[in-house]
């Protein structure tokens, strides 16, 4: 394979299983396409303006050798796919799991966890404001997650948090490749001086935060709308 579809290849694996998926019987995620597409186009706007931002002033970038050279301002296209395809990995793992999983284990546990990862995020993030990367995520994650715990109080947390756990596992495969491991060159690199400077092996420990920020706002919108349609549903004659 020509090195210069790496990351549009990446793109489309991630999301071509469960895309195949979506059509089982038993957990149709095809019926709940509207709603994720509003969800991720939501979350995808407010990422691409942050990552062409901070493109801009080189807390990451994108390796030439691994795209296909198609740009819309300073982002490549793969890197646009991104926010799409992965988010519908990751959604439709959430939306599977849910089904496959009666019992929510979690949720007796989800107030803690949530409370845990607020007070670690404001506090990383508050000490480390010389260092954009950790700055923005760990701040912006603890926000989402104090504004979701003292006013919407969502039930679906423990599943989240349950979910995230599965997840985790591709999304240290695929990131691991776009940051360097198993190729040569990274296709993504990092300025270290906006961030830690901690790595699981080649993956900067604020992407996983940062993971967890994009697909909770994804879900968090997704749950918000299932939500009004059962609602309408209800009430109506």
């Amino acid at each position: 394979m020509n090195s210069k579809y790496l990351y549009l290849s990446i793109d489309l694996l991630a999301i071509s299983v469960p895309f195949l998926f979506s059509f089982y019987s038993k957990a149709p995620f095809y019926k709940k396409w509207k709603n994720f597409g509003i969800a991720t186009l939501i979350t995808a706007v407010i990422f691409l303006i942050w990552d062409e931002i901070f493109t801009r002033m080189g807390i990451w970038g994108f390796n030439p050798d691994y795209l296909t050279g198609i740009y819309i301002f300073s982002l490549p296209i793969e890197e646009i796919l991104f926010f799409f395809c992965i988010p519908y990995a990751c959604v439709f793992s959430y939306f599977a799991l849910n089904h496959l999983v009666e019992k929510d284990h979690l949720f007796p546990h989800q107030e803690l966890i949530s409370s845990a990862l607020i007070i670690l995020m404001l506090i990383f993030g508050m000490y480390h404001m010389d260092k954009w990367y950790t700055c923005v995520t760990f701040i912006s994650l603890g926000l989402l997650l104090a504004y979701q715990m003292l006013k919407i109080r969502p039930r679906y947390m423990g599943r989240f948090y349950f979910a995230f756990m599965f997840i985790l596992i591709p999304f240290l495969i695929v990131n691991g490749i776009l940051t360097g491991s198993f190729i040569e060159n990274e296709v993504v690199w990092y300025n270290n001086n906006a961030n830690l400077g901690i790595r699981l092996g080649t993956i900067p420990v604020e992407d996983i935060f940062y993971a967890m920020l994009m697909l909770l706002l994804n879900i968090g919108i997704f749950e918000w709308l299932e939500d009004w349609d059962y609602y309408k549903k209800k009430i109506s004659p």
